[in-house]
């Protein structure tokens, strides 16, 4: 423990409460992987919690509050969601930020959390090309014009289950171009995994 860990405790960012970065009551919120039906992607689509309550305001926190603290709690959830989603060994590219929003952020948070999961490999090859706008407002269709065409590959992944790795899916405008730039490429993405979901959660999915 630090001088400024004495004079500033840690709070939790989902709640409030003194003392841990994540309570375990807001660590409830977060669960064990469910399936989406996401229309216009094509590998499974999983979520560990809707993003709403405690699980939104810690998505963010990390994201938009500098609360890197978080990044550990996350990357610790997505390893054990990982022997859901397939078989080892996996692979996790995260889906990529927009230049200007990593710069406001210390760096690209997506890859923060996937280098905290330690049973798997790590593969930032996906990129924003210029011209991507922020997505917040937008709806389904401006999302994925939006994203046309400007998601790159810069790199490629290694042998494994490949696992797209999201904060939130809200249209899946995201997840779908991501995918797509990986298959044209020559990646294949076996899942999709995503910290939180906008999109109803109902039974079955």
């Amino acid at each position: 423990m630090t001088a400024l860990d004495l004079l500033l405790p840690p709070v939790c960012s989902g709640c409030g409460l003194s003392g841990t970065a994540c309570c375990a009551t807001c660590l409830d919120g977060f669960g064990p992987p469910t399936r989406l039906q996401v229309p216009g992607v094509a590998p499974p689509v999983w979520t560990l919690a809707t993003y709403n309550g405690a699980a939104r305001e810690l998505v963010l926190a990390f994201k938009e509050r500098s609360a890197r603290a978080l990044s550990a709690w996350f990357g610790a959830m997505v390893a054990v969601a990982l022997v859901a989603v397939g078989p080892p060994p996996w692979t996790i590219v995260p889906a990529p930020s927009r230049r200007s929003a990593a710069r406001d952020r210390g760096g690209d948070h997506m890859v923060r959390i996937a280098r905290e999961v330690d049973v798997a490999a790590v593969a930032p090859v996906l990129r924003l090309g210029p011209g991507v706008a922020d997505s917040v407002g937008l709806s389904a269709g401006a999302r994925r014009r939006n994203l046309a065409g400007r998601v790159e590959v810069v790199g490629r992944p290694p042998p494994g289950t490949v696992v797209l790795l999201d904060d939130v899916i809200t249209t899946g405008a995201t997840a779908a171009a991501c995918v797509r730039a990986l298959r044209a490429a020559g990646v294949r993405t076996n899942a999709v995994l995503a910290l939180t979901s906008a999109r109803p959660h109902r039974p079955g999915d």
